[in-house]
C-alpha cells in the first residue's frame, strides 16, 4: 500500500505546559523536533503537520528539521485557523488537505516523541488485510499512533470540538485492530514540563 499519509498534530497551546510545549528542548533538541522525525520515519508518501498556537514558530522549527533529514520532499504544513476549537478543528483541516487517493492515513501528536518506528509497519499489515483501522497500544492500553483505513477518513471532515481521532475509533469495537507494542513510547506523552526529564 503506497498511498499512505501521515498528520501530525502540532496546532494546540500546550497550556497546561505553560505554552509553548512543542517548542521545548527535548532529547539533542525540540519536542516538535523529536515527533516530526519519529513521523518521517514512517512508511508513508508524505507527513502533514497541522500549525495553529505559535504558527509561525512552528512551521519554522518544521521546516528546518525536514531539511536536515533531507525530506522536505515529505513536508506539508497547513495551519488550523480554528486551532483554538481543539483537535477537532485540526484533524479537520489536515484531513481537507490529504490526497484524494489516500488509502490509510497515521495520526500522529505532536508532543508524543518517544513512538519506536517499529509499530508503524505492522499497524499498516493490519489495515491492508482489511481492518477499518489500527492502534497501537502496551500493555492493553490503546495509545498513538493509529492508523485510519480509506473508509473512515471522510469522518476526519466532520470532527467538531477537542475530539480526536478516538471518535472516530471508538465505534469500531473488536473491528478496531490493536497492535502490541515492545515499549511504553506509544502511551507517553510530554503534559506538563516535569514530563520532559522522564
Amino acid at each position: 500500500m503506497t498511498e499512505v499519509e501521515a498528520i501530525l498534530l502540532a496546532a494546540g497551546t500546550g497550556s497546561r505546559f505553560g505554552g509553548g510545549k512543542l517548542l521545548a528542548p527535548y532529547g539533542d533538541g525540540l519536542l516538535i523536533e523529536a515527533a516530526l522525525t519519529t513521523a518521517l520515519a514512517a512508511p508513508v508518501r508524505s507527513v502533514t503537520v497541522v500549525t495553529g498556537a505559535d504558527s509561525v514558530r512552528v512551521a519554522a522549527v518544521v521546516h528546518a528539521c525536514a531539511e536536515r533529514l533531507g525530506a522536505t520532499d515529505r513536508l506539508r504544513i497547513v495551519e488550523a485557523k480554528d486551532y483554538a476549537e481543539g483537535m477537532g478543528a485540526s484533524l479537520r483541516t489536515a484531513a481537507a488537505a490529504l490526497p484524494d487517493d489516500t488509502k490509510a492515513v497515521f495520526v500522529l501528536l505532536g508532543d508524543m516523541p518517544r513512538i519506536p518506528a517499529t509499530i508503524f509497519q505492522p499497524l499498516m499489515e493490519a489495515v491492508e488485510a482489511g481492518a477499518p483501522a489500527a492502534a497501537a497500544c502496551f500493555q492493553g492500553q490503546r495509545g498513538h499512533p493509529a492508523l485510519i483505513g480509506k473508509d473512515l477518513i471522510p469522518e476526519l471532515h466532520n470532527l467538531t470540538g477537542d475530539t480526536g481521532a478516538r471518535a472516530v475509533l471508538k465505534g469500531l469495537g473488536d473491528r478496531l485492530v490493536q497492535v502490541e507494542s515492545k515499549g511504553n513510547g506509544v502511551l507517553f506523552d510530554v503534559d506538563v514540563q516535569g514530563d520532559l526529564g522522564t
